[in-house]
């Protein structure tokens, strides 16, 4: 079994009552088979509150105005307590760690979702690294695993790892580039001509690959006018998801009025000061953000066939979280990496924990004409 995980995975501590959130409040809380077998046994007082306090048929345990049943006063945990860190449920003994499993590998991430991982995923000023480790343990093979897509995948994957990495390029560009091939490995797997895969890799990885890109790509430049529409309609995406947080909708909706209340000139003019004010930290944080999504979900296309949707799942998240940051930084006056790990870890919240509203997203991503190719890339 290979694991494979950013370099600053193992740095990683739950500061508990410290935080200025919990991960105790707002979401169900689903507990394993084993877990629940073993609160249904036990005895005494704090069993009979366990019993009282778990939905059985989800499989979860119930909430208060929001709030997990064993969450006390301080932010902590009853269960932990009472019974120790052993009788943790998997969600909570692995929570913000994040696990995506493929035929013979695990790959390990942090959760934008916990504040405290957003913080240091954000705060990460060098390009991130991905370390590999070996165990001895066996998994069985799947039957249905498609290995060569899978290889395909990982290729491309770590070809725009690299791209993004590259930070002598503007990100918008990098970003664009690996937009561009998301959508070109995406043909190659429709037609059927995923043995192309190779060729493609190779046309984006030669010398001089950026520069010519970014000389096609001056030549789609949409004009500020056409921009405004394009993220509007972006962020109506997120009016169909359900909230997942009562105060997401608020929150989500105070920041969308700054931002187009005033209208596209305003929007614009705005954007221009914002990018002179933030612009090297915004470049860092898009970059770090568009690596964790591709790492953390782009693989996982081998079961849908979708690598092009993963890709642009990955950067209408950046493009959403670059203009809901404009738009605090217009409410503020101002933007640090505490406000931008709030925003931050408060989206993915919302779209990441939700399997509904990640694939309503990505649908809409692909199915919807207006976030074709063109009318996408220059929009970053």
């Amino acid at each position: 079994m290979l694991y494979t995980f950013p370099h600053y995975y193992s740095r990683f501590q739950c500061i508990a009552s410290r935080c200025t959130d919990t991960c105790c409040a707002g979401w169900a809380i689903m507990i394993d088979e084993a877990s629940l077998k073993r609160y249904s046994r036990t005895k005494g007082p704090f069993g009979s509150r366990l019993h009282n306090s778990i939905n059985w048929k989800e499989g979860s345990f119930k909430r208060y105005d929001g709030r997990c049943a064993f969450l006390d006063e301080e932010g902590l945990c009853d269960i932990y307590r009472e019974l120790g860190p052993g009788a943790l449920c998997g969600t909570c003994r692995s929570y913000p760690r994040h696990t995506e499993e493929f035929e013979g590998v695990r790959e390990l991430s942090l959760c934008l979702s916990c504040i405290q991982a957003a913080r240091m995923i954000l705060g990460c000023e060098e390009p991130v690294r991905f370390l590999i480790r070996e165990d001895e343990r066996e998994e069985k093979e799947e039957e249905e695993f498609d290995f060569f897509l899978y290889t395909k995948l990982t290729d491309a994957r770590e070809l725009m790892l690299d791209l993004l990495r590259e930070r002598e390029a503007p990100f918008g560009l990098r970003l664009s580039m690996c937009l561009a091939l998301g959508h070109d490995l995406q043909g190659r797997l429709r037609r059927g001509m995923l043995y192309e895969a190779d060729a493609l890799f190779e046309r984006y990885q030669r010398e001089g690959s950026l520069a010519a890109f970014k000389r096609r790509l001056s030549a789609c430049s949409l004009e500020e006018a056409e921009r405004f529409p394009f993220i509007r309609k972006l962020f109506s995406i997120l009016d169909e998801m359900e909230p997942l947080k009562g105060d997401w909708p608020g929150y989500k909706g105070e920041l969308l009025e700054i931002l187009f209340g005033q209208g596209q000139e305003a929007y614009e003019a705005g954007r221009r000061v914002f990018l002179q004010d933030k612009g090297p930290e915004l470049e860092r944080w898009s970059e770090q953000l568009m690596v964790y999504f591709i790492f953390t979900y782009f693989c996982g296309a081998v079961y849908q066939g979708t690598p092009y949707g993963k890709v642009k799942l990955a950067a209408a998240s950046v493009l959403m979280l670059q203009n809901l940051a404009q738009a605090l930084w217009m409410k503020e006056g101002s933007l640090d990496l505490e406000a931008m790990a709030d925003l931050t870890h408060r989206y993915s919240r919302e779209v990441e924990h939700s399997d509904e509203n990640r694939a309503l997203l990505e649908k809409r991503l692909t199915k919807d004409p207006a976030f074709g190719l063109m009318s996408f890339l220059p929009s970053i």
